[in-house]
């Protein structure tokens, strides 16, 4: 993956820019952190595995903050200390989300509470306590996580779902609210991407039927992912704003 790495785009726009990333510590946010890192840009990320989590620091040149995004007043207090401490963020990115499998007769009101507070509740509150930096910098970029599941109605996800798709609408409803602030406001929608939590829910099979079904048979990682953050977050990309950006090999 090395040399690969090496033939990515570079975007000097990202280079010292502050950026912070939810739920940073594995998967498709840790391959974030290491897209940010590589451009140069001073990288803080939240999530709750410590020693997965502070692996990835080490290994990237990264921060790590443990930080339960459930507590949304810890949350906003954890940024508050970061933008005292360091100065206002350039970009958010809005990566965390759990995708366990549950069925609609299974679910209770506390278990559609705690779906929502960990897929969608936190985008909109971590989103709120950067904005007000962004402004004081005339600029700034918002991106959130998505997900093709919705879009193909998935089994077994109905309020993971539900979550994803509400992501899209208040994708939208927030760039046209901070537009006259210069706050892009964008939306990934990864397909299905090779990571050890995905790998749990699907065969050999299952993914050979998954590179079938896409126009590109290559396997999605999560680098691939990364690249369509790096260039949203870019100053390449400054009137690009209010809509999601598909990184599905074609699947849908």
């Amino acid at each position: 993956m090395a040399d690969e790495q090496n033939l990515r785009a570079v975007y000097p726009s990202l280079r010292g820019k502050r950026v912070l990333v939810t739920g940073g510590g594995s998967g498709i946010g840790a391959g974030i952190v290491e897209g940010f890192a590589s451009q140069g840009a001073d990288v803080t990320f939240f999530d709750v595995s410590n020693g997965e989590s502070q692996a990835v620091a080490d290994k990237f040149g990264a921060r790590y903050v443990e930080n339960n995004l459930m507590d949304v007043t810890g949350t906003k207090a954890a940024i508050a200390r970061l933008i005292d401490e360091g100065g206002a963020f350039d970009v958010l990115v809005n990566n965390a989300a759990n995708d366990d499998r549950h069925s609609i007769d299974d679910v209770t009101e506390e278990y559609w509470d705690n779906r929502l507070g960990v897929n969608l509740k936190h985008m909109f509150f971590c989103s709120q306590a950067v904005i007000a930096g962004m402004r004081s910098k005339g600029a700034g970029s918002i991106i959130n996580l998505g997900s093709i599941s919705w879009h193909l109605a998935l089994p077994d996800l109905v309020l993971y779902q539900t979550c994803k798709a509400a992501i899209e609408g208040m994708t939208r409803a927030m760039a046209r609210d901070l537009g006259p602030d210069n706050i892009r406001v964008t939306c990934v929608v990864p397909g299905n991407v090779r990571t050890p939590r995905q790998l749990q829910w699907y065969t050999p099979e299952g993914e050979a039927e998954i590179v079938a079904a896409q126009c590109l048979k290559g396997r999605l990682v999560p680098e691939d992912i990364a690249a369509m953050v790096m260039f949203l977050a870019s100053d390449d990309a400054r009137l690009t704003t209010g809509h999601e950006y598909w990184v599905d090999a074609g699947w849908r």
